[in-house]
């Protein structure tokens, strides 16, 4: 029997997606989320984003845009207008977001361009609300890169889910937030044995890599 892939290997051209998760403007700019309306700007979650997470992302968006890496993103946005396709858990914790809010696209800073996809989700976990395995299947992709919010929700889900389906899994911890240190710290440490969990500079190093590998 062959030996399996380490989790941290090397990315390939046309195998390799980045996935933002839940990266949209109603969680992650403050005084938003009807959600949390305790939470305001210097907030240690809204101060992650703001500080680290958001700019780390931009950082690891322009290196896969650069080098032709498939960009994914995954919001909560119901596919009805009375949210009533949301499922059973987003009914009850009251977390829906209609078909077409204003607040339910991604953040301006990585705003999706021409062939970046957009997948809108009514469940924590976008394995089970989307068709996004179909669609990394048809790309042809085996290495997921995941960021975005929350650590210990729907990024955790995102990264068990691949992993299940036999996606090889990198997280940079440092383009992940929740709402306090601890929580992230214990989802990173709960859900290593299913990733990678690296950093934003490793990722970007291994994404520019790409290019050299195949020029």
């Amino acid at each position: 029997m062959s030996k399996p892939d380490r989790r941290e290997v090397h990315y390939t051209a046309g195998e390799t997606a980045v996935l933002f998760v839940d990266m949209q403007k109603m969680f992650c700019k403050p005084g938003l989320d009807p959600a949390h309306p305790e939470m305001n700007a210097e907030h240690y979650y809204f101060r992650r984003l703001r500080e680290l997470v958001i700019p780390n992302q931009v950082r690891i968006l322009e290196a896969a845009r650069a080098q032709g890496v498939q960009v994914m993103h995954t919001i909560i946005e119901a596919l009805t207008q009375d949210c009533r396709d949301a499922s059973l858990d987003h009914k009850l914790s009251n977390l829906l977001v209609p078909r077409g809010h204003p607040l339910a696209p991604p953040i301006d800073e990585l705003a999706p361009i021409r062939n970046e996809i957009v997948l809108p989700k009514t469940s924590s976990g976008v394995f089970n609300s989307t068709n996004i395995d179909y669609v990394l299947r048809n790309l042809g992709i085996r290495y997921l890169i995941v960021a975005g919010v929350v650590t210990d929700q729907c990024v955790d889900m995102a990264v068990r889910d691949a992993a299940d389906r036999g996606y090889l899994v990198s997280v940079p911890g440092d383009a992940c937030a929740t709402y306090t240190q601890e929580r992230h710290d214990n989802a990173l440490k709960a859900y290593g044995g299913y990733c990678w969990v690296t950093d934003t500079d490793m990722v970007i190093a291994r994404i520019k890599a790409i290019g050299k590998a195949t020029a």
